[in-house]
């Protein structure tokens, strides 16, 4: 099931879910995770699917190789896969920004009034090092104004699900001492459960963007909306690194 968040332009955006695509087995359906070991004509047909959306082609997308980082990059034309990056701004026309994700979060954002859109992979490392941050400055840079940007937080792994060890908590803590809210004790003093998407909202809104949305979609609960990597490892799926689905989360003018 794909998600629209209401304050983005619903023919301008989409949260894809699992459905729709043609993959198969493990993989099905949607699939756009290229280095997984799902035939690579499924994956390309995909794709096209997704970029079909948009009334555009796949060669009108821009990807990048996303990592754990805060890095952002500016895009003025399609590009796939050359930057190594997890945000994205744009102020072009007919570029889809696409995010691949299987548990980490999405955000899109957009100044429609000075046409300027961005788009954050947001695991929790990229989270508390700054990627969204990173991405709403650069939008600012290009011409976007704050009480004009609106913000989506879309599915990702929520805290009833993301279970963490305390090595992580603290390593998060410690850039952002302010983040233990976010964590709740689990079974012991060395397990807690993080709220990755409440943490997002709670950065985008001391950036002063009061147009947000988070819509607390679980992907590793969501088993038949939504691709998981911690569920598809719970399930021993995983057989060989980086084989696992995921599903793109897209933006454009």
């Amino acid at each position: 099931m794909s998600y629209f968040a209401p304050n983005l332009i619903k023919e301008k955006h989409c949260f894809f879910g699992r459905n729709g695509g043609v993959s198969e087995g493990v993989y099905a359906s949607l699939n756009v995770n290229w280095k997984s070991g799902d035939d690579k004509n499924h994956i390309q047909t995909n794709r096209q699917i997704i970029a079909a959306y948009f009334g555009l082609t796949y060669a009108d997308m821009f990807t990048m190789n996303q990592g754990v980082s805060a890095n952002v990059t500016y895009a003025d034309k399609p590009e796939h896969f050359k930057v190594f990056a997890d945000g994205v701004v744009t102020d072009k026309e007919n570029i889809i920004l696409a995010l691949k994700t299987a548990d980490c979060a999405p955000v899109l954002l957009a100044d429609y009034k000075h046409k300027v859109i961005g788009a954050a992979h947001a695991g929790w490392r990229g989270a508390y090092k700054g990627v969204v941050e990173n991405v709403v400055n650069l939008m600012l840079e290009k011409g976007a104004k704050l009480e004009n940007i609106a913000a989506a937080i879309g599915p990702c792994m929520q805290q009833a699900s993301f279970e963490v060890k305390n090595d992580m908590r603290l390593e998060v803590l410690a850039a952002v001492p302010e983040a233990d809210k976010f964590f709740l004790k689990n079974s012991d003093e060395e397990h807690f459960l993080f709220d990755l998407s409440s943490f997002l909202e709670d950065k985008l809104k001391k950036l002063h963007i009061d147009n947000v949305v988070n819509c607390k979609i679980d992907t590793y609960q969501e088993g038949n909306g939504y691709f998981s990597f911690r569920r598809n490892t719970k399930q021993g799926l995983i057989k060989q690194p980086f084989d696992y689905p995921t599903q793109y989360s897209c933006i454009c003018l």
